[in-house]
């Protein structure tokens, strides 16, 4: 498997100040997602991609159907990303984490579902599109290769929510994204069937193929030095249980599973240096803040955690089980055997 030596052309934090009018806002390629979330005010994170289309507009936090805002994210440029007058308040600051797919959606027909996909096979993350049937059912990805996270919105209408599959629970499992409780059982969500280098496979709930309802997935395979999806346990000691990835972690999104919690953001780009603290939730609006229970340091082949303390979002609880997705800022060591260092 090829080592990407230069994470940043496929996922990119980037932060900026709303200035109340029209910005466009710079990164180092074209994203297909955009997922924002105000630092300094308690607004709902946003996401948009180019499958489904610019002003196109799901909240990760709320169970809301898809909206239409003209004055959200107007277009996906060559170097990043236009927004309207809004998640662009005046004075107010942001947080963008942004990921590349493969531009514009072409037909799959791996499944017995046609989809719509656009796959970065090199970078493990496809976006696909489709229309559910309610009846046991496979979903082509374009990966090539098995995704180890999926994540899927239904659309249409309010009340579902955003149902995740993760390789470390299994097929029989769901865990929700705009939510706090802890991982559930469900035969029907993705059919009990895991995932294949072509398909994933979902059943006969709402949550993922109901019928003539409308989806959007967002699936992510394991990429040496880019990317990992794993799961660990906690032990309650600011000496905290070391994740090892084998890269220097940019951003970490880590979820109590056994235990009923919130969904955690840390970023290189909003803490600088490390003990990381700095956390972002992406099952509510809350603003930007720290938790005693909540801080980790990012280091060069992983992270390490360090929180001992309760609050909001533990990430490091005693016997607990929890799950995270990790991208990259660098490999560990790149194609080239240079060794990247600690923060």
């Amino acid at each position: 498997m090829a080592i990407i030596d230069k994470p940043n052309l496929h996922f990119e934090t980037k932060l900026y100040t709303g200035t109340g009018a029209t910005q466009s806002i710079t990164t180092e390629f074209q994203p297909d997602m955009v997922w924002i979330k105000s630092r300094s005010g308690a607004f709902n994170h946003g996401l948009w991609d180019s499958v489904r289309g610019v002003t196109k507009l799901l909240i990760s936090n709320l169970s809301n159907a898809e909206s239409t805002d003209v004055n959200t994210v107007t277009s996906f440029d060559s170097d990043g990303f236009t927004l309207g007058t809004s998640y662009n308040g005046s004075g107010v600051t942001y947080a963008s984490w942004n990921f590349k797919a493969g531009g514009t959606a072409s037909s799959n027909t791996d499944g017995s579902i046609t989809s719509s996909v656009s796959a970065n096979q090199d970078a493990g993350f496809s976006i696909v599109s489709y229309t559910g049937t309610g009846s046991n059912a496979t979903v082509g990805h374009g990966l090539g290769t098995t995704p180890a996270w999926v994540l899927v919105k239904e659309r249409g209408a309010s009340g579902e929510s955003w149902n995740n599959f993760h390789q470390s629970l299994g097929a029989g499992i769901t865990i929700m994204l705009n939510l706090t409780n802890a991982q559930q059982s469900s035969s029907t969500m993705w059919n009990n069937t895991a995932p294949t280098s072509s398909v994933f496979s979902v059943g006969a709930d709402a949550g993922s193929n109901g019928s003539s309802k409308t989806y959007i997935a967002y699936c992510f395979a394991e990429k040496k030095g880019y990317s990992k999806f794993g799961s660990y346990t906690g032990n309650g000691n600011s000496n905290g249980t070391f994740v090892y990835t084998g890269f220097k972690p940019a951003w970490v999104m880590c979820k109590i599973s056994s235990n009923g919690d919130s969904w955690v953001v840390y970023d290189n780009k909003r803490d600088t240096f490390n003990v990381t603290e700095q956390i972002l939730r992406p099952n509510t609006s809350g603003t930007e803040g720290t938790e005693s229970g909540a801080k980790m340091d990012l280091l060069s082949n992983g992270f390490k955690l360090r929180g001992s303390g309760g609050g909001l979002g533990q990430t490091n609880t005693s016997g607990e089980t929890y799950i995270y997705m990790a991208f990259a800022e660098n490999p560990f060591v790149t194609s080239t055997g240079i060794p990247t260092t600690a923060r």
